[in-house]
């Protein structure tokens, strides 16, 4: 009798095991089936190591890439296909955040029930939300400097522009180094020294926190000294307010704001703003920012309130709150897929929430419009509303890099930007004139 029990024992231990990991098996099979699918081994879908399944559009159903069993096809034109390789991604793989990598299940016609088998073998198709010729014009006003240009209507959230350098062509012969700066996307990925599009951060927590801003006063000589230290600029801007104090960059004016707004308020800001967390488009995660600003270093806070310091800013983070400007505070998810066949539901366009009061957001508006008016010079965006402001970040041993953000106000082309280009030069007037040939491209399509 005890025998059979220890049998009988043994057998429900076996079926326990069994069961246990057939259970285990299909969490893993529904969790990693598409990855297990996808492997490079699988000849159904791969040809020389390349996917030969699946095709890519910009929003104007222009092929940007085409996998067949003869190999992958990109557009016919080079600058195109250097323009949108960041945005499609390459034939290895090697570009993270390309529509080819992130969605090679998809593209492939994986699915949990039939796996890579499709009758049409065609597999699927992804129409992406950036314009193609747009990007181009990205591309070709970039030239041969590292930078990024992002463009996105503040309503929909469709990213129209999105060009990251250096760019290489799929085409060709691709870079061995699979940590090559030419796989990487700036504009995704990217966290640099913002410089004074900063102000547009600290002028945010002044206004929402600073009663006496109205009666705020500067007088800027140049080289503004506070406890030791230097604050220069350009040339001596003499008796500023708050709103021409952005207009004219000032930095020992704001670095002074910073200060009177205090290290948690400016936290609470960073935060607040979207700025410390990454932006989902699509799965897609951006890199998130980081600043620093301490509440024991009044030296420190103030060039951290003006851009420089520890301050990191993700390009795409800093569109979207240019978005939110324009928006009336509100800010909207970004997305990079206009439409495709294995998607339910377009993630972009949802409201992020309220970045900004109405006032708040209308006061800066104000003030941006300003800075064009009275520093940039509308003249020199004809046809275009524009509301801006530019930003030279020191990076360290004479470096600097030129930033360009805003919007314009057009209801038939709402469309927030970021210019950023590692070059020395003043923002407006090394990355301004790249905003303005983009969105003309886009506008006068």
């Amino acid at each position: 009798m005890r025998k059979q029990e220890r049998r009988a024992i043994i057998c429900v231990l076996i079926a326990a095991v069994l069961f246990g990991g057939m259970v285990l098996f299909t969490w893993r099979f529904v969790r990693d089936g598409s990855k297990w699918a996808s492997f490079y081994g699988n000849t159904q879908i791969y040809t020389d190591g390349m996917i030969n399944r699946g095709t890519v559009t910009d929003r104007n159903d222009e092929v940007l890439m085409d996998c067949t069993p003869e190999g992958i096809f990109y557009n016919s034109d080079r600058g195109i296909r250097c323009a949108t390789v960041h945005a499609v991604g390459d034939p290895k793989g090697n570009i993270a955040t390309g529509a080819i990598n992130v969605f090679k299940s998809q593209l492939i016609g994986y699915d949990i029930l039939n796996g890579t088998y499709d009758t049409s073998a065609e597999g699927k198709k992804i129409k992406l939300t950036i314009d193609a010729e747009a990007n181009r014009a990205a591309y070709n006003a970039l030239g041969d400097r590292t930078g990024t240009v992002g463009v996105f209507n503040w309503k929909t959230g469709e990213i129209v522009c999105m060009v990251s350098t250096p760019a290489f062509d799929p085409a060709d012969r691709l870079p061995t180094d699979k940590k090559s700066s030419y796989y990487f996307n700036n504009f995704l990925s990217g966290t640099m020294t913002p410089g004074s599009i900063f102000k547009l951060v600290t002028s945010a927590a002044v206004i929402d926190n600073m009663p006496g801003k109205d009666d705020f006063s500067f007088t800027c000589d140049g080289k503004n000294e506070y406890h030791g230290t230097d604050f220069t600029d350009v040339y001596a801007h003499g008796t500023v307010d708050f709103r021409s104090a952005l207009a004219d960059s000032c930095n020992g004016a704001f670095g002074k704001l910073t200060r009177e707004v205090g290290a948690d308020t400016m936290k609470r800001y960073v935060d607040k703003l979207g700025l410390t967390k990454p932006v989902d488009i699509n799965g897609i995660e951006t890199a998130s920012g980081s600043f620093s600003f301490p509440s024991d270093n009044d030296v420190t806070l103030s060039w951290a309130g003006i851009g420089q310091a520890k301050d990191l800013v993700n390009p795409c983070s800093m569109m979207v709150y240019m978005g939110a400007i324009a928006n009336e505070g509100e800010a909207v998810q970004p997305s990079l897929i206009k439409n495709a066949t294995f998607i339910k539901e377009i993630t972009g366009g949802k409201s992020l929430g309220n970045y900004l009061s109405k006032s708040t957001a209308n006061e800066l508006k104000d003030m941006m419009k300003n800075n064009v008016t009275s520093n940039y010079g509308e003249g020199n965006f004809p046809g275009l509303d524009m509301y801006a402001k530019s930003g030279t970040a020191e990076t360290g041993g004479g470096r600097s890099e030129a930033w360009f953000v805003g919007f314009i106000d057009n209801k038939n082309a709402p469309y927030a930007f970021v210019v950023w280009v590692k070059d020395p030069g003043y923002g407006s007037q090394v990355a301004a004139p790249i905003a303005r040939t983009v969105l003309n491209e886009l506008i006068n399509y």
